[in-house]
């Protein structure tokens, strides 16, 4: 199992990234799989700037909340 604390949209980013090469698909997969395009997708993991994003983290920070993410690496890990 990977795990991580999430601190900003780029490391978020990352570990949505691995997620989605642990389940061996592609952006473009993933997109159709959730009806979204694959250019989100990239963003999404690219850690774009977003106002929602920097709103999110600055709330975390400000009320001392922890974002983690745990991946599971297992052949169960679909679900």
């Amino acid at each position: 199992m990977l795990r991580g604390t999430i601190n900003s949209p780029d490391e978020l980013g990352r570990m949505l990234q691995q997620g989605r090469l642990l389940k061996g698909l592609t952006q473009r997969e993933l997109a159709q799989e959730l009806h979204v395009t694959q250019r989100y997708i990239h963003e999404m993991e690219s850690g774009k700037p977003t106002l929602y994003a920097d709103r999110l983290f600055d709330f975390i920070r400000a009320t001392g909340l922890t974002l983690a993410v745990e991946i599971d690496e297992g052949e169960d890990a679909d679900g």
